[in-house]
């Protein structure tokens, strides 16, 4: 067995800060479980983390970046019942960081994993599939046929919102920022697609919908999109900003809902996931979507976990199309 290690954020700033340094083996209290990853989740998130942008918690370096990965439970405290040493297991917005070989965290954030699910897919596309739960479903009821804009579609979360949505019988409009990932999306099952690098996306919303507009705009994209995504509202429609890939927003007025009794919120997944039940029932339907061939979940490149600076890179320059998963290194030199 390799030596532990993690990988840390050593101070504000860009994909460099991120240094791989040695760790002792994790101890479970009573009521923890450690966690020997065997596939680590790159996300947005870690990114704001990272360069310091405003979010629900900002932690002061040096810290363990990530909020998910997969692996075997390798060791359990005293008062734990339900889960067993090397069951397959994962989580996400447990209070700890994933970029480290080993892990310890509380027992009733571990969520089991089917042994049929692959672990680097459950680590690329848990978190995505989790997020796409509560914006499809606790969101706001969606009946078939209502019409929705999905941007930065070609992308981790955009990807299974459209699949999802289609299943849903929804209208999809989606937006991508090249020829490459507008086919892409098209091949998911959108209904349209605009390349909003080459097209205006209000006006081609416009086109599409006959001026109508859509119900539900899921923006994760943020500083770029955001005003455009509220004029391609219909009356009392919905803006979604989840994430924010070009910077936040800022300076938004409160009176530009008002002529049409518009909505607009900021949701996370950390609020949606807090309750261990309601994160085991998300949870099964995220399985479920994991678990089907037929979904499409790209995988843009499968790094060792001592190259996280690199996937900070790719995932910052927005020219990936799926997701970026880490592997402890002797894991990968094994591959």
């Amino acid at each position: 067995m390799s030596a532990p290690f993690a990988v840390y954020v050593t101070a504000i700033g860009g994909p460099e800060v991120l240094q791989a340094q040695p760790i002792a083996m994790p101890v479970p209290g009573a009521d923890e479980v450690v966690i020997e990853h065997t596939a680590v989740a790159v996300n947005f998130v870690d990114i704001y983390l990272r360069a310091g942008q405003p979010h629900s918690h900002n932690p002061t370096p040096p810290f363990i970046p990530g909020v998910s990965g997969v692996g075997r439970i390798k060791a359990i405290g005293s008062n734990v019942r339900d889960l067993k040493v090397g069951d397959k297991a994962t989580y996400t917005n447990a209070g700890v960081g994933s970029y480290c070989t080993h892990v310890v965290l509380p027992a009733e954030r571990v969520i089991p994993v089917p042994e049929s699910l692959d672990d680097v897919r459950v680590a690329a596309g848990l978190v995505r599939t989790l997020t796409s739960q509560y914006l499809l479903k606790q969101m706001r009821p969606l009946k078939p046929g209502t019409r929705i804009l999905v941007h930065a579609a070609a992308g981790g979360v955009g990807q299974i919102l459209v699949q999802w949505a289609k299943r849903l019988g929804l209208v999809v409009i989606a937006t991508a920022g090249s020829d490459a990932k507008i086919k892409t999306v098209l091949e998911l099952g959108a209904d349209f697609a605009i390349n909003y690098r080459t097209q205006d996306f209000v006006a081609e919303v416009n086109r599409i919908t006959a001026g109508k507009g859509v119900s539900v705009v899921f923006d994760s994209v943020g500083k770029d999109t955001f005003d455009g995504s509220v004029k391609c509202l219909e009356s009392r429609g919905l803006v979604v900003n989840f994430g924010t890939a070009s910077g936040q927003v800022e300076g938004f007025k409160l009176q530009d809902l008002h002529s049409k009794s518009l909505w607009v919120c900021r949701p996370t997944l950390k609020t949606y996931v807090a309750d261990r039940a309601e994160m085991l029932a998300m949870s099964k339907e995220a399985f479920e979507i994991l678990g089907d061939p037929a979904i499409r979940l790209d995988i843009e490149v499968v790094l060792p976990l001592s190259q996280a600076s690199e996937s900070h890179r790719l995932l910052e320059s927005r020219t990936t199309q799926g997701a970026i998963v880490l592997i402890p290194d002797a894991l990968f030199i094994k591959k």
